[in-house]
């Protein structure tokens, strides 16, 4: 199977991910939660999908990403991998199952790993979080660092503004992905941070970055799948581009489906048995 404008059938790999930067080939993903949209998103020829923990937030109404569950993201990520032939899967790990101790976060990565079938794990944080990363990179995980804004700790930021603006912070970050590319990981998530900032960091770094507000300096971009189709409706962040009015043309074949049943031309002598 071959993806629109992607030739190459081959399973994109996280060493593959690494090959892409190396070679200056731009990585594209997006986010998938279920089966059908995931098989959509894959044929059209995305590099990766992440099955995200934003899933809270378009799958069930959540204001935040805090309440999925680890059993939840197995459920999406099973539900995507089963659909997914080329594209790398990544599975978020949710709020509390690594922040804690390094015991717990590395069996929970092992468990979502095991019994969703994913291809590797994104976790948010930096030095915080290196004891834990470390420890699933040890069991043989694939990760994915995520910096700048990392929506499970929203409560401690209070906001969706850009991070990494002040200096202090910026250096922060730097430092934090350095540590994270040493580690192991094969990638990193930078979101809502100076285009500058993560140009540099991108520069920077052996493994490549993805970018979701980050500019075009980095070595891949990212998405929600239903903001970028056009899904959603009321949010509209600068680095959102939406690519469809899906909202518009469901709403208005739904709309024509209800008219036709209230008027009896649906089902017609042709659509019955």
């Amino acid at each position: 199977m071959t993806g629109y404008l992607v030739s190459d059938a081959r399973k994109v790999t996280t060493h593959r991910f690494i090959e892409m930067k190396q070679r200056g080939e731009k990585i594209s993903m997006l986010t998938s939660y279920d089966f059908t949209t995931a098989g959509i998103v894959d044929s059209a020829g995305v590099d990766g999908i992440l099955v995200g923990d934003s899933a809270s937030n378009v799958m069930a109404g959540n204001v935040t990403t805090l309440p999925m569950t680890v059993e939840q993201m197995i459920y999406h990520a099973k539900s995507v991998v089963r659909a997914a032939k080329r594209a790398l899967v990544v599975c978020d790990m949710p709020f509390g199952s690594y922040q804690s101790d390094r015991k717990k976060g590395v069996e929970n990565a092992v468990r979502i790993m095991k019994e969703s079938g994913c291809d590797a794990l994104k976790l948010e944080g930096g030095a915080e979080i290196i004891d834990t990363v470390k420890g699933i990179l040890d069991a043989g995980i694939p990760v994915m660092g995520h910096l700048g804004l990392t929506p499970q700790s929203i409560n401690k930021f209070g906001t969706y503004a850009v991070r990494a603006k002040d200096e202090a912070e910026a250096q922060k970050l730097m430092a934090d992905a350095e540590k994270l590319a040493e580690a192991g990981c094969f990638s990193i998530v930078l979101e809502k941070v100076p285009a500058k900032l993560a140009a540099e960091v991108t520069r920077n770094l052996p493994i490549p970055t993805i970018g979701i507000g980050a500019g075009g300096g980095t070595d891949g971009q990212i998405l929600v799948v239903a903001d970028m189709l056009g899904m959603t409706k009321g949010f509209s962040p600068r680095f959102l581009r939406r690519y469809a009015d899906l909202n518009s043309v469901m709403t208005d074949a739904i709309g024509r489906y209800v008219s036709d049943v209230k008027d009896s031309s649906f089902p017609s002598p042709d659509e019955a048995y």
